[in-house]
């Protein structure tokens, strides 16, 4: 075991569409259109964007990150749960038992999601090599360290292994900004 160094990626509010969302969203037999490749192998930023209406308000311009998924996710960060007026758990990326729903409008349509809306589990993408390298494994948790004006301490920060990951770590904005990173900033992970 060993402490090692990664990447921060700073994850705004996004929007993840199974393919039957995206044809209501946007009509049938429409394409997502790749803005951006995102630090992910294969996962980009589209061109793509909708608007999440909440019990208490609406946020317009949430983007759509693709390619498409089995299910549709809408991922907050707690500030954005609030201006919506929805009380999304902590959760890994999939799992949405228990989650609340919200609607989802497009240019061509809308959805009712009935569950999905989560704030996603801080957590470390790498590979396999690199979690024999550092001593970890799939769904363990590691602290990491942030260094600067508003130094501190992540705790319980997942590790999520597979060999279509690269190494990065995300946080949501606002964890971002209370540690006062920036997208690409290193900082250490310490393995216990």
């Amino acid at each position: 075991m060993a402490n090692f160094q990664v990447p921060i990626g700073i994850s705004n509010r996004h929007v993840h569409l199974a393919a039957e969302h995206i044809a209501l969203l946007f009509g049938q037999g429409h394409e997502l259109t790749k803005t951006k490749d995102l630090s992910q192998p294969g996962q980009y930023a589209c061109e793509e964007q909708v608007a999440l209406v909440g019990p208490k308000g609406t946020l317009p311009g949430v983007r759509v990150l693709g390619p498409a998924r089995k299910a549709t996710q809408v991922e907050l960060a707690l500030t954005d749960a609030y201006k919506l007026g929805v009380k999304p758990p902590v959760r890994d990326s999939g799992d949405h038992s228990g989650t609340p729903g919200i609607e989802i409008v497009g240019p061509a349509g809308r959805v009712q999601l009935e569950a999905g809306v989560i704030i996603a589990a801080r957590h470390i993408h790498m590979t396999p090599a690199d979690a024999q390298k550092f001593g970890v494994k799939d769904g363990d948790h590691v602290r990491v360290r942030v260094d600067g004006p508003r130094a501190g301490v992540f705790d319980h920060v997942l590790i999520r292994v597979s060999p279509t990951y690269a190494l990065d770590m995300h946080v949501d904005t606002d964890e971002g900004n209370a540690f006062m990173l920036q997208n690409g900033q290193i900082v250490e992970a310490i393995v216990e």
